[in-house]
């Protein structure tokens, strides 16, 4: 699983992991994670999300985008105008209390929040193999500042039924990565026979869960 692969998913006409609406876990769960102190809203691995226009209207937001073309689409499909410029690595589209950063998520560096966070994750952690999750999580720790909070979503289906991307993450696993931290579930959506976003997902069982994670 490397950057060549991600490049590659945003060749496809629409990747499968792109919703056309928000999600609704979002807006059911946002009373519950977000907090005063929280500066502005951190979404890796963003895409070009339609969440990040609702958050907006909560929070500066902050997008980190492994791709080009989905830090152009986002701007152009909502008519907003745009301001480019590189960065500490990154290109930074930025317009309308948005500030998408094309780069590598792994570079971004502490330098570039505002403050305590709160950190909204789809589909990034579930998006890597082991390996990598454990890589992103010790990163997402060392990055963000005390008081910051995460909504992560995260999936569940047997892993011996298919093959991710996206990943099955247990829940024990999310314990065991945010050892520490203050963790509450906080909803369970059962989309089995459903799929996952545009993607059709042939699994015995198919969980998706909403965790608040406090660090």
């Amino acid at each position: 699983m490397d950057a060549a692969f991600w490049l590659e998913c945003w060749q496809q006409p629409l990747p499968g992991f792109h919703l056309d609406q928000v999600h609704p876990l979002l807006p059911a769960c946002w009373s519950r994670v977000w907090q005063p102190e929280h500066k502005q809203v951190l979404v890796p691995l963003c895409g070009k999300s339609l969440d990040m226009r609702w958050l907006q209207q909560h929070l500066p937001v902050l997008g980190v985008e492994l791709a080009e073309r989905p830090c152009h689409e986002f701007f152009t499909e909502h008519g907003l105008d745009v301001k480019c410029h590189a960065t500490d690595g990154f290109i930074c589209y930025q317009g309308d209390g948005i500030c998408l950063l094309q780069g590598d998520f792994f570079q971004l560096s502490v330098n570039q929040l505002q403050g305590p966070c709160l950190v909204y994750d789809r589909a990034a952690l579930i998006a890597l193999p082991e390996s990598m999750r454990q890589e992103y999580v010790q990163h997402l720790r060392q990055l963000l500042p005390v008081g910051s909070t995460i909504l992560l979503l995260s999936l569940e289906y047997p892993s011996t039924e298919k093959q991710g991307p996206p990943f099955a993450v247990p829940a024990a696993e999310v314990l065991q990565l945010f050892m520490g931290c203050r963790i509450e579930l906080l909803a369970i959506r059962n989309l089995t026979g459903q799929g996952f976003a545009r993607r059709a997902f042939v699994t015995s069982s198919l969980l998706e869960k909403a965790w608040r994670i406090q660090l």
